[in-house]
């Protein structure tokens, strides 16, 4: 008997994930309908910077080509949260910058004010299916009969 657990049919863990970064929009959604940051709250969101939908400064991109932790605390304007993203304004070197991040693409968040953490792994777009040599011992189990009928016909001897 094995003791690896087998492949599941459903995929429990991009479930789990989807629903850990829900729990980021409903805190943010919070944030926004209330007006501020309650209490010494305050969050460090990390995200991919090349994700699908993420829309920052092309500066930012060049200075963090894959992922880039961003603070809402104190300056911070403009929080919009959507079902699969959120806006935020901040400044980077006293520069203002508007920056679109859907939830998809945040690997971390963080609140330091009552020692809370999520992570997440990285959601990438599906990639072009990889080709693979057909198995060696998959032999044809059925072998037509040549007399154009569209019986098949099967061996059912026993090696000994």
């Amino acid at each position: 008997m094995s003791e690896t657990p087998p492949d599941s049919l459903i995929p429990y863990d991009e479930i789990v994930q989807d629903a850990l970064r829900a729990v980021v929009g409903r805190v943010l959604g919070e944030v926004q309908a209330n007006g501020g940051l309650p209490g010494q709250h305050h969050f460090y969101i990390t995200f991919k910077t090349g994700a699908p939908g993420v829309d920052i400064p092309q500066h930012l991109i060049e200075r963090f080509p894959d992922e880039m932790t961003i603070i809402i605390q104190h300056r911070f304007w403009d929080l919009k949260v959507r079902p699969d993203a959120f806006e935020v304004g901040l400044s980077f070197n006293q520069v203002p910058a508007k920056l679109v991040i859907p939830f998809a693409a945040v690997t971390g968040f963080v609140d330091p004010a009552v020692n809370f953490a999520l992570q997440f792994q990285a959601q990438v777009e599906d990639e072009e299916p990889q080709e693979t040599a057909p198995a060696g011992n998959d032999a044809p189990i059925a072998e037509p009969i040549e007399d154009g009928s569209n019986v098949v016909s099967v061996d059912f001897t026993r090696k000994k």
